[in-house]
């Protein structure tokens, strides 16, 4: 069996940046950060003609014969494309399971493709390097299925820590942040997740905000680069320790990134937001493209029970975490290698 593991991510700022529509006209940027939450691919090689594929979150099971042609759409899509990206059609069983839920906007759906490439790349002893594993992640999801979806979580799961992520018409670069270690400390003191308990699809807020960029709506573009100019004072303020300016800059992009598309936020994220605001936090956001999944505060200590406590009273529920550093990795591997030259 082989056994790997990518970690979902948080989003400090520059999120929209990351969308071709965007980046491809004005370079974006993120400064993102994994975390130690994970996605888990269960791979074992057998000698069988068919091909097996289960998802603990979905509750679903596909299995395929060698002479079938491998689709993907319906359940089970992205693992199936991926399987296909590496013209494997045969004598492999995979099981999948996430630690957090479906469509909750800590960037799942690109830890899975992530998770599975690293995954199958190493049966097949092709020795990607971590960009690489991103770069494929993003052809798979964005060229081969259509995703609406940016290049931010790709490389947040494959590199893990905390990053600032830059994405230009001709690549993409990772910089990993130079943080004090009481600077790490703080920010897992001060950052909170919650539940929201709302699953969402993001591909309807995605394709809104692309079509407004291909459209040059002034409003989305100036959104977007102010957005982008948050990212750099954000990666500024994290280098220098200035956590509470930090606080303060992602209220204010939160501001912007509500102005994206109509379904960013909703009246019950605002409610839980204005609460947060009126108990202490300083600012905040919800994960991902928006209406839904996890609300992330920044909150100082003394502040951080009283927060909790107010929004556990809206039905919120609050998942610890810290930062994960690893990124994408192996965690056991003792299963017969898939042919090289068969399958490379």
């Amino acid at each position: 069996m082989l056994i790997a593991r990518a970690p979902v991510r948080i989003s400090f700022a520059g999120g929209g940046t990351d969308l071709e529509s965007y980046y491809g006209q004005f370079g974006g940027m993120v400064v993102s950060a994994a975390i130690d939450k994970y996605f888990y691919a269960f791979i074992t090689v057998h000698k069988g003609e068919d091909i097996q594929i289960m998802s603990a979150d979905y509750h679903t099971f596909h299995r395929q014969s060698a002479t079938a042609d491998m689709v993907w759409d319906g359940d089970l899509a992205l693992p199936r494309a991926i399987l296909s990206h590496f013209d494997i059609h045969e004598g492999l069983s995979m099981f999948l399971a996430s630690q957090v839920p479906p469509g909750t906007g800590l960037g799942s759906s690109s830890t899975v493709t992530v998770s599975i490439i690293k995954a199958i790349s190493s049966l097949l002893r092709l020795g990607l390097s971590k960009h690489e594993v991103a770069e494929r992640a993003c052809r798979i999801e964005i060229e081969k299925l259509g995703m609406p979806i940016g290049k931010q979580d790709q490389f947040a799961a494959a590199f893990g820590g905390i990053n600032a992520i830059t994405f230009r018409a001709d690549g993409v670069t990772v910089e990993p942040l130079v943080l004090r270690s009481e600077t790490l400390e703080g920010l897992e003191q001060r950052i909170l997740l919650f539940y929201t308990g709302v699953a969402r699809e993001s591909a309807k807020v995605l394709a809104e905000q692309n079509r407004a960029i291909r459209l040059a709506d002034t409003s989305v573009i100036s959104s977007l680069h102010a957005i982008k100019t948050m990212a750099t004072e954000t990666r500024r303020c994290l280098e220098r320790g200035e956590l509470t300016a930090y606080g303060e800059i992602l209220h204010a992009s939160w501001e912007q990134k509500r102005r994206l598309a109509a379904g960013i936020s909703n009246p019950r994220i605002d409610e839980c937001y204005e609460t947060a605001r009126s108990h202490g936090a300083l600012g905040g956001k919800i994960t991902g493209a928006g209406g839904g999944g996890f609300l992330m505060l920044y909150c100082e200590p003394p502040k951080r029970a009283t927060v909790t406590e107010a929004l556990e009273r809206l039905g919120l529920k609050r998942m610890d975490f810290a930062f994960d550093f690893d990124g994408a990795r192996i965690l056991v591997n003792n299963a017969l290698p898939l042919e090289v030259t068969r399958y490379a």
